[in-house]
């Protein structure tokens, strides 16, 4: 078994401040988890206490049913993909993936079987006989999966490994550890501060903020209900639209107001005591240009920005900075004024003075 789980676990240097604090997670078998999160939010530190190169302040990590806290890194059966890669200069790519298993005295032959295998899954059979100055950013990081790979861990720990490459091979990597993730059937634990990374390849993402677990869930549950604004706005790209609103009462059904303009709910009449003003948050691919001005905000085109066959189209309203998703199919001038609507369904409502979504607590 390599599940993990953690039990109140926190991290404190020498003064007073905890780095991490109180963080409790069972992490299934053969789950890939993401830890999500701002730089310093303690993402890394948490991985590298799960490695043991990193000590516990307080609490316990179990592997399995083992308790690991005083079990040295090399006997915990997790191998770590770090974001510099960490390959050696001197070694070609096969001394390197075979350093770490002739330190375990792991014998020629399984070594080069095991090496060779890797090499197969990562298509780096070619690069055996190179050095590293010799590889582009892409291939090091296969290498330094790769490295990992030979060592048949229970559990692999990565940690920013996509982030020194441009952004076409980060596409091609996620999709080639998707891939290693499905064929090696082994837990993972990925930290990233890139939410497309996030939902792309987490079974399930742990929203981290200064040192504690914000929100855990799948990518849906977590875009579909976020808990407050800050995971809102973490976790959408382009950023999600904010509006200043207020929940109303019409014939027994509850109303978002945004300036007259009303988006239907299916939040109970009694929230509206309990939350008098709020704030109506919406993503960009969730709105859209109508015609019909009967329900809807005029706004003016500020700028467009065209990303593949998509279009966002940045807009004024009032003082507020919208934007708005949708295919590339006509042009908009700077200063065009446009009806935009929302969809109803995928307007989320979180109370003005808490930050927390109101749907989260009911």
């Amino acid at each position: 078994m390599s599940s993990i789980t953690l039990k109140a676990l926190s991290k404190q240097y020498t003064d007073d401040k905890h780095t991490l604090n109180d963080l409790s997670l069972h992490i299934k078998d053969k789950e890939f988890l993401v830890l999500l999160g701002p730089s310093g939010c303690g993402k890394s530190t948490l991985l590298r206490m799960i490695a043991g190169i990193e000590d516990i302040t307080q609490g316990e990590i179990y592997i399995g049913d083992v308790c690991v806290n005083k079990v040295e890194p090399k006997d915990r059966g997790v191998a770590m993909v770090f974001q510099n890669y960490a390959l050696y200069p001197h070694m070609t790519v096969f001394e390197n993936m075979a350093y770490g298993l002739k330190i375990k005295k792991v014998k020629k032959a399984e070594r080069e079987k095991r090496i060779h295998a890797a090499a197969e899954i990562l298509q780096i059979n070619p690069l055996l006989k190179r050095l590293p100055s010799q590889l582009s950013g892409g291939q090091k990081q296969r290498v330094a999966i790769g490295r990992a790979i030979v060592k048949e861990p229970k559990v692999f720990l990565m940690d920013e490994p996509l982030s020194n490459l441009d952004a076409k091979l980060r596409n091609e990597m996620r999709i080639e550890i998707k891939k290693l993730h499905e064929r090696l059937d082994s837990t993972f634990i990925y930290v990233t501060h890139d939410q497309v990374e996030a939902v792309t390849l987490g079974d399930r993402i742990a929203i981290m903020t200064e040192g504690k677990f914000r929100q855990i869930g799948t990518p849906m549950e977590i875009i579909d209900c976020p808990i407050d604004m800050f995971v809102a706005s973490f976790i959408s790209s382009p950023p999600i639209n904010y509006l200043d609103a207020v929940l109303v009462n019409r014939d027994g059904q509850t109303y978002v107001d945004t300036d007259g303009v009303l988006v239907e709910t299916d939040l109970p009449i009694e929230v509206i005591k309990d939350h008098p003003r709020v704030v109506a948050g919406v993503r960009p691919e969730h709105c859209f240009i109508t015609e019909d001005s009967s329900n809807a905000f005029v706004m003016e085109v500020l700028f467009t920005e065209i990303i593949g066959t998509d279009v966002l189209l940045h807009l004024k309203h009032k003082t507020s900075h919208f934007i708005v998703k949708k295919s590339f199919t006509q042009t908009y001038e700077k200063g065009q004024k446009l009806y935009v609507g929302m969809q109803a369904n995928h307007v989320h409502v979180f109370d003005k003075n808490t930050q927390k979504n109101v749907r989260s607590l009911q």
